[in-house]
């Protein structure tokens, strides 16, 4: 059941090149954007069309600004990574693009730092063996992988 459409093809156009001139954007979320306004399939796919050709929205660079942003502020792994553009129905030679962008040294800091910083807020936690494995349970949901994790936080507990 579809509403009406709030705004013109026109008015929809325009705020479509907006929003993907301020921040780079991916089609899912645009086309989520034009469902709520109330635009009907076709023009939907007219727009999105538009928008590619125009070079307002392409799938690649959205995915190498989101791995940029996702690695350098939140601090993920590339297993939350890869799963979040997988929601957003990236493909995946796009996916695999923009997590070739990580620096390793970057990455590795990251996870390094990450796991310092857990181990120091576990002060109270006596047992060696609860601790490290709420380090490794945290690194985990951060999205990184088993064996990095294991590199990083075994030295730590054996320096105890």
């Amino acid at each position: 059941m579809q509403s009406e459409c709030k705004y013109s093809f026109l008015e929809v156009k325009a705020k479509l090149e907006a929003l993907c001139a301020y921040q780079e954007r991916c089609s899912y979320e645009l086309e989520q954007k034009m469902r709520v306004w109330g635009v009907d399939s076709e023009n939907q796919s007219i727009l999105l069309a538009h928008l590619i050709s125009n070079n307002f929205l392409n799938e690649e660079r959205f995915s190498e600004a989101f791995v940029s942003g996702k690695v350098k502020i939140k601090r993920w792994g590339r297993i939350k990574i890869r799963q979040h553009l997988k929601q957003k129905f990236i493909s995946e030679y796009s996916i695999n693009k923009g997590l070739q962008s990580i620096e390793d040294e970057v990455y590795m800091s990251n996870l390094s730092d990450l796991a310092e910083k857990k181990y120091l807020q576990l002060t109270r936690e006596e047992d060696s063996y609860a601790k490290k494995v709420k380090v490794y349970r945290f690194l985990s949901s951060k999205g990184y992988e088993t064996d990095l994790i294991r590199t990083i936080v075994d030295p730590l507990f054996k320096e105890l």
